[in-house]
């Protein structure tokens, strides 16, 4: 169970996202668009987030995603907030794909095994806020 300080909301945004890899020396593609978009480059692969419906059917990617955005932003020195999530979740066998920003992180899992996350990360302490159809939580 998360302490108080660790036990957090998260928001479900609206959309069905992709994890898409590349080369790693591949120019940013012009279908890498959506609400949540991220991009890394590394050595070996250049790796791109985005909606799934914006990616073309021969890239390699893999799809199904929904995504949650932990409610922040959080300093640099808060020590847990990914863990306080992740580790519920890998206890109940649902994995996920994280990806953080200067404010926040944003958690992925497959849209197959959305019930069964949010049952666990809310009897883990956590308060999720499902999202409402075609739209965001709040902004």
């Amino acid at each position: 169970m998360p302490t108080a300080a660790n036990r957090l909301t998260l928001e479900e945004l609206p959309g069905s996202y992709a994890v898409c890899r590349l080369p790693a020396g591949a120019e940013l593609p012009s279908w890498a668009r959506g609400e949540i978009v991220s991009v890394t480059r590394t050595p070996d692969e250049l790796s791109i987030v985005c909606d799934a419906a914006q990616v073309p059917p021969e890239v390699r990617a893999e799809g199904g995603w929904i995504c949650f955005t932990l409610a922040g932003p959080f300093d640099f020195e808060q020590v847990g907030i990914l863990v306080a999530v992740a580790r519920p979740l890998a206890e109940g066998g649902i994995s996920i794909f994280a990806v953080s920003t200067f404010d926040t992180d944003y958690l992925m899992i497959k849209a197959a095994q959305r019930e069964p996350a949010l049952a666990v990360l809310r009897a883990a302490g956590h308060t999720v806020e499902e999202a409402p159809p075609g739209g965001r939580v709040r902004r």
